[in-house]
Parts: C-alpha cells; sequence; structure tokens
C-alpha cells in the first residue's frame, strides 16, 4: 500500500468547520497527487445489516419503512416504536462495539488498496468524534489504514479545506445525497460519487442530483475513479484539448 506521503506534503494543525466547531487534523499528510475522501459507514464498512443484528441481540428490530432509524425501531417484545432518546442511545452503543459488528464491504480493500497507488486516500466518517478510536481500530484491523477525520459537521467545508485551491483531481464518495450536495457546492471540479448498498432501507434513500454519478458497487466506483483521473492527465498534457 502507498503511503501517503509525497514530494512536497500538505500539512494542517486544526481546521475550523464552523464558528464553534475545530477538529485535529494535524496527522494529514497529503503529496501533490490526486485526492480521493471516502465516507465509511455502508460504504467502507457495512453498517444497516451489522446494526439491525445488533438490535435484534438487544430484542429490537429495525423496520425499514423510511430512511431514518429515529421512528422505525421497535421493541420485540410488544412492537412498539423505541423512543427517540432511546434510539439515539443505541447508536451511540452500536458506535462502542463497533469492532465486534462491522466489517469491510467486499472489495473495498483491495480496491482502496490498488487506487492509493496513484492517489491519495482519506477517510471522513459521520460520527462522533469520541468514537474515533474504536473507528481507527477496526479500519487498521482490516487492512483500511488510510487516515481519518471523524465529525458531524457538514462535509462539504472540510473537503474544500483539505483540497483548497489544488489544480488536482479530487474524488468524494459517500452513500449520503445530502453529504454529495454539500461537497458539491463547496468543491468545484469534484468527481462525487453516490454509492451505497442495495438495502431495503436504502431504497428509500433521496435520489442525488443528476449529475452526480451512482455507481453500483466498488468495482463500478473504480471504474469511474480510473477514467476521471484518465481523462485528467490527458486535459493536463494537452492543455489546449
Amino acid at each position: 500500500m502507498a503511503p501517503l506521503l509525497a514530494a512536497r506534503p500538505r500539512l494542517w494543525g486544526i481546521l475550523i468547520v464552523s464558528n464553534s466547531a475545530e477538529f485535529d487534523i494535524s496527522h494529514i499528510r497529503l503529496g501533490d497527487r490526486p485526492l480521493i475522501v471516502c465516507d465509511v459507514d455502508d460504504v467502507v464498512l457495512q453498517f444497516i445489516g451489522p446494526f439491525q443484528l445488533y438490535l435484534k441481540s438487544l430484542g429490537h428490530e429495525f423496520l425499514p419503512r423510511s430512511f431514518r432509524l429515529h421512528g422505525n425501531i421497535v421493541s420485540l417484545a410488544d412492537g412498539l416504536a423505541l423512543e427517540d432518546q432511546h434510539v439515539s442511545r443505541l447508536i451511540l452503543e452500536f458506535f462502542e462495539a463497533q469492532e465486534s459488528w462491522q466489517t469491510p464491504i467486499d472489495p473495498v480493500v483491495s480496491t482502496l488498496e490498488r487506487l492509493s497507488d496513484d492517489a491519495d486516500v482519506l477517510f471522513l466518517t459521520a460520527m462522533p468524534p469520541q468514537f474515533s478510536a474504536h473507528r481507527r481500530r477496526l479500519l487498521d484491523s482490516a487492512g483500511l489504514t488510510f487516515p481519518l477525520l471523524a465529525s458531524e459537521q457538514p462535509k462539504g467545508p472540510i473537503v474544500q479545506a483539505l483540497h483548497g485551491g489544488r489544480d488536482l483531481p479530487v474524488i468524494f464518495i459517500d452513500d449520503m445525497a445530502r453529504n454529495l450536495h454539500s461537497v458539491k457546492e463547496h468543491v468545484a471540479d469534484c468527481l462525487l460519487i453516490h454509492l451505497m448498498p442495495d438495502s431495503p432501507v436504502h431504497r428509500f434513500a433521496p435520489a442525488a442530483a443528476e449529475d452526480i454519478a451512482r455507481a453500483r458497487d466498488w468495482a463500478h466506483a473504480a471504474e469511474l475513479i480510473d477514467q476521471y483521473l484518465a481523462g485528467h492527465t490527458i486535459s493536463r498534457a494537452n492543455p489546449a484539448a
């Protein structure tokens, strides 16, 4: 796996993503290479399936009636929906226990390893930062040792701050339309890839904008990325084309 070290690495310390939110990104090293920013849950790691199994182990069930967790988790004992506070607590407890439940989506490990030969790969996961150490251990155990940022803030400003005004390709992959739209608003000429599992709940997911690429799976996503990078290489070699 290619390390995130290249000529003239770009380093940061604290990234301010709003007037009140900031987090440390001093461990990020980007070289003069394309950047691939990738979501984690249900993109790199299985989430909805393991979460359903986790709920059943506690006597609950998730009913995919809409694209949300709150209001759709019921007790197996009486069929009543759990209160929102209870659902929020279950989500946090699942993040605490994620190392025992979540596994990589095949073939993400080999795909990202190959892509990292030509691009820097960074994970941007939407989760409370206090669980980033758990996620780091889980990703490392699967061979996914790329840098990780955990934040509940909008992803567009984060990707914008990371990429800056570099004249290099940038790719963003996510299963949530709102995150793709956020990056689209803040980062020009970014290849946006909507990648989500074929699950009952994701069939209720809001559609992404028509100009956002939809990938069937990781093999398809890799094809889209290869084509995008090849096109950028050709345009730089022939600026008048």
